[in-house]
């Protein structure tokens, strides 16, 4: 395979496109204060850490001033860091060592909505003249008196349950909110907001920051009719949608992907960015279709004016099967064949000259290995881990790896709701059981599957009483209980193993940084419509790079397309195994008897 740096990628859209990104839950990944909190002096410690497992990029989850209503996503001061994770001088040398070290910070960024306690929100809850229309305030409905039941401006409801609209008695009106209470949505009609939105942004890229992660962004833009109306409100000429079993109305699809958000994101490209290099912007875009994100990204050269973000996190292949009565926390089968055509559209994006990003797991989605793998002995998980890492990071597009991801941890082994302290999993809980939509059995059932506590426990170093995430002896326990598992699925125990799934990511990313064909090499699937076998085939010049992988936990047959190309027969006509979770002569002796066995996953050179 071709050898390359990135100083002669002349043909990759920009650096990122042989980098892995690595994301950071800062208050699950290192204490070094013992207040069972993760802090910044704890990821500055843990660098060299990531420089050896060789990411690019560090994507820091919020680590800015907040009451921590939802764990840090509610601001309360942008250009300040929260004292839970230290100060703005410990930012400052966690950047100044990675830096150091090779690598780039790139933090979350949450614009669609602040902290209830932001400076900005206070100010227009007292109607100041400057800050007023900041947030999105709306009357009481006509002949109701506000505070009172149906009172709300319309039926829209909150992703976190309940009403989406708040009554603020001193100003007289409702706000506005998407997510929790405590999250009142901006409002990106106005332009003196989005100008200090913009500053704020600049503030922190001068002080060393080399992009954002920009938080559910697609949804800055909601819809109004030609008057400025919401749908629903009085006189609206927008009708509302129809109510969910709760008796809300969900207002994802007036919010997502609104009719002013290419603009609103041109204008932040051209107040930022524009004159900078190195930079990555990455949007979070539930709503955004494979089109629509090949449009965002695209780098549109000949029309720089028109630069948006980078690339997009869609959501379609978390998302799969979850839309019956319970939403997500209904639990289901999941099967990884379902994901597929998921992966493929992603594809698409780049094919249309756009940027797309890989990844299985962050801080809101169950650990992918307890969800498309299987976790129910050692030696299946880290086959699953190692096979679900192969065919994810073989794509084209830039990847990410969450924290622990790299060394196969699971799903949280919680087995009480008191153990949880999700948000969004503790009030959805006692909305559906309330209303009877599930049972409290089957409620929790979800919120084992699916829950976003499940990424959150604390990462495993070691395999000490807190697994190292903080001493042994430490007076306060975790924020949130330790996996048991601990004792095996550990960093110690996978950084001098070659066998690990820890060496096995070492591999890939190796892999992405040294070949120009894996980097930048095109994609075409294989044999779509096997139940059990994924293949595809990456392709540069006259080079091909096969990868197939047998995500079940049964012997699959090589399926027809890829045997094709295999020549099929002999193991001399296999090509050379380049990576694979199995020796390369046992790969080579199963695709030469045309059979792969359980989760058995390869990318040989043809």
């Amino acid at each position: 395979m071709t050898d390359f740096t990135r100083t002669h990628m002349k043909e990759a859209p920009s650096w990122w496109a042989n980098a892995v990104v690595y994301q950071i839950y800062p208050r699950s990944f290192q204490d070094t204060n013992g207040d069972g909190m993760g802090d910044l002096p704890g990821i500055t410690q843990r660098l060299p850490y990531l420089a050896d497992l060789g990411v690019d990029v560090i994507w820091l989850s919020p680590v800015y001033k907040s009451p921590q209503d939802d764990n840090g996503y509610d601001i309360s001061d942008y250009q300040d860091i929260d004292p839970m994770f230290g100060t703005l001088e410990d930012m400052d040398e966690l950047l100044a060592e990675a830096h150091s070290l090779g690598m780039k910070v790139v933090m979350d960024l949450v614009v669609n909505h602040t902290s209830d306690e932001h400076n900005w929100f206070e100010k227009s809850k007292q109607n100041d003249p400057a800050y007023a229309d900041w947030y999105m305030w709306a009357d009481p409905k006509p002949g109701h008196e506000g505070g009172t039941e149906g009172a709300e401006p319309n039926a829209w409801g909150s992703y976190f349950g309940g009403s989406a609209w708040e009554w603020v008695p001193e100003r007289g009106q409702y706000y506005f909110h998407q997510f929790s209470k405590k999250q009142p949505d901006l409002n990106w009609q106005n332009e003196d907001m989005r100008r200090a939105v913009y500053a704020m942004m600049n503030w922190w890229m001068d002080r060393g920051v080399d992009g954002f992660r920009m938080d559910v962004i697609s949804l800055i833009s909601k819809r109004y009719d030609d008057e400025g109306r919401l749908p629903g409100v009085p006189n609206s000429q927008l009708p509302m949608r129809e109510a969910g079993p709760d008796g809300y109305v969900n207002p994802f699809a007036d919010c997502s992907d609104g009719p002013r958000l290419d603009e609103f994101l041109q204008e932040m490209h051209h107040a930022v960015f524009d004159g900078r290099d190195g930079y990555l912007t990455v949007g979070e875009a539930p709503g955004i279709s494979a089109d629509r994100a090949a449009e965002v990204t695209a780098l549109a050269p000949a029309a720089p004016q028109s630069r948006e973000l980078d690339m997009l996190f869609l959501f379609d292949h978390v998302d799969i099967n979850t839309y019956g009565p319970g939403g997500k926390w209904g639990v289901v089968e999941q099967p990884f064949k379902d994901v597929r055509p998921c992966l493929k559209k992603y594809e698409s994006i780049v094919e249309k000259g756009g940027w797309t990003s890989l990844f299985f797991c962050n801080h809101d989605q169950p650990r992918s290995v307890s969800r498309w793998g299987d976790d129910s002995t050692d030696a299946l998980r880290i086959r699953s881990a190692k096979a679900l890492a192969l065919v994810l990071h073989l794509h084209k597009g830039t990847p990410y790896i969450y924290q622990g991801e790299e060394l196969g941890m699971t799903n949280a082994d919680y087995t009480r709701l008191e153990q949880y302290e999700d948000l969004e999993s503790i009030n959805m809980y006692h909305q559906l059981v309330g209303a009877g939509v599930l049972t409290a059995e089957q409620m929790l059932a979800g919120i084992q599957r699916v829950g976003r506590d499940n990424a959150r426990t604390p990462m495993q170093w070691d395999d000490t009483r807190y697994a190292g995430f903080e001493a042994a002896d430490a007076e306060c326990a975790p924020w949130l209980e330790v996996n048991a598992n601990k004792a095996f699925v550990n960093a110690a125990a996978q950084v001098n193993d070659p066998e690990s799934v820890h060496a096995f990511y070492k591999k890939l990313i190796a892999l992405r940084h040294t070949s120009e064909l894996v980097a930048l090499g095109d994609w075409s699937v294989l044999d779509e419509s096997d139940s059990s076998v994924y293949a595809y085939v990456r392709s540069r010049g006259d080079e091909r790079l096969l990868v197939l992988a047998n995500m079940s936990g049964a012997p699959a047959a090589v399926p027809a397309e890829a045997a094709a190309l295999l020549g099929g027969g002999s193991e001399s006509g296999v090509g050379e195994v380049v990576v694979a979770n199995d020796p390369a002569d046992d790969v080579r002796a199963q695709l030469s008897a045309g059979t792969l066995q359980a989760w058995t996953a390869a990318a040989v050179l043809l």
